[in-house]
C-alpha cells in the first residue's frame, strides 16, 4: 500500500480499440498529475516488466475484457487492479471514471477494498512436451467447436477419474469466473474471494451430470477421447489453443493472486443484482 504522504504510483491500462478509452485516460491523467505518479501508460505500449513491479496499483480502462488481459500480465506482480467501466457490461470494472476520481483518495489509501482472488494455471501437453502455458482469471473451456459433433473427454481429480464429460464441451472456473461462462451453462454463483473450482459440463449428453465445486488444490486433467478438428482450449476467452486427441490439459491453482480493489459504494452483492438483474422481485400486476 501506499504510505502516508506519498503519492501512489500508477500503471496505466487500455483497449485501444474501445470507443472512449483514450478520451478517459486523458481525463483521469489530467486529474492525477498532482496527485500520483504515473510510471507507464501501456495504452501506448511502454510497459516494460520491471516498471510494472514497481506499481502501487494498475488503472485499468475498458471492459471485463481488458481487465482479464491485464490481470493476466500482472498474474506475477501482486499489483492492484483499480477497473474503470468504459465497456457494456463491466462486472469486473467496478468504477465509474466519475467514482474513480472522487474515491481515489480513499482506494489508494484503504487496504481493506483490495480483495485476493485466485487464478488457474493451464497446461496443454503433447507427449511430454508443454504447447501452451498460460494463467486464466475466469476460466479454462475446452469446446467443441467444428464440426459441432459432441465431443468426449476424460476428467481427473488427483489423478482418480471424476466423469467421462460427452457433450459440447466442459468449463473450469474459478469463483470469478463463476457469473461469466459457467453461469451462461447453468454453473453456481460463487463467491468472488474463495478457494474453489468450478467444472461445469456444456450441454451434456445426460440429465445426471450436474455442474460440480472442489476444493482450488485438486489438480484437474482433461483427457480427450474423441473430438473434432476444430476443438480447441479456450482461457477467459481471449487465448485460445487447438486440442489434438494425444494431449492432455492440466488445470491447477495458479501460484499467484489477482488482486482486485472493490468499489466502497457498492457490494458484490449489489453488482449482481445492477449488472444481471439477479435475484430481482417477480413483476406483480397491480390491481
Amino acid at each position: 500500500m501506499v504510505e502516508t504522504g506519498q503519492k501512489p504510483k500508477l500503471i496505466i491500462f487500455g483497449d485501444a480499440r474501445r470507443d472512449f478509452v483514450a478520451e478517459a485516460i486523458e481525463d483521469f491523467t489530467n486529474f492525477a498529475a498532482d496527485k500520483a505518479q504515473i510510471l507507464a501508460n501501456c495504452f501506448r505500449g511502454d510497459c516494460a516488466g520491471s516498471v510494472v513491479r514497481e506499481a502501487d496499483f494498475a488503472i485499468v480502462f475498458g471492459g471485463d475484457g481488458t481487465i482479464l488481459s491485464a490481470a493476466r500480465d500482472l498474474s506475477e506482480t501482486n499489483v492492484p487492479v483499480i477497473g474503470v467501466n468504459v465497456g457494456r457490461l463491466g462486472f469486473l470494472a467496478e468504477f465509474s471514471l466519475e467514482e474513480v476520481k472522487q474515491l481515489f483518495d480513499r482506494v489508494t489509501a484503504e487496504k481493506k477494498l483490495i480483495e485476493k482472488r485466485m487464478m488457474l494455471k493451464c497446461t496443454v501437453a503433447s507427449g511430454g512436451r508443454d504447447r501452451l502455458v498460460s494463467t486464466a482469471i475466469n476460466d479454462v473451456v475446452v469446446a467443441a467447436g467444428p464440426i459441432y459433433n459432441m465431443i468426449d473427454l476424460k476428467i481427473t481429480v488427483r489423478g482418480q477419474s471424476l466423469a467421462d464429460c460427452i457433450g459440447d464441451g466442459l468449463i473450469i472456473s474459478t469463483p470469478t469466473g463463476s457469473t461469466a461462462h459457467n453461469l451462461s451453462a447453468g454453473g453456481p454463483i460463487l463467491s468472488a474471494n474463495l478457494s474453489a473450482i468450478v467444472i461445469t459440463p456444456i450441454c451434456p449428453h445426460t440429465l445426471s451430470f450436474r455442474p460440480i465445486v472442489i476444493d482450488a488444490d485438486n489438480k484437474i486433467e482433461i483427457h480427450p477421447q474423441r473430438i473434432n478438428d476444430g476443438t480447441s482450449v479456450i482461457l477467459d476467452g481471449q487465448i485460445l489453443s487447438p486440442l489434438k486427441l494425444e494431449d492432455v490439459v492440466t488445470v491447477e491453482r495458479h501460484k499467484g493472486s489477482f488482486l482486485v480493489v472493490n468499489n466502497p459504494l457498492r457490494t458484490q452483492w449489489d453488482t449482481l443484482a445492477g449488472k444481471l438483474s439477479w435475484a430481482q422481485k417477480p413483476k406483480y400486476k397491480r390491481r
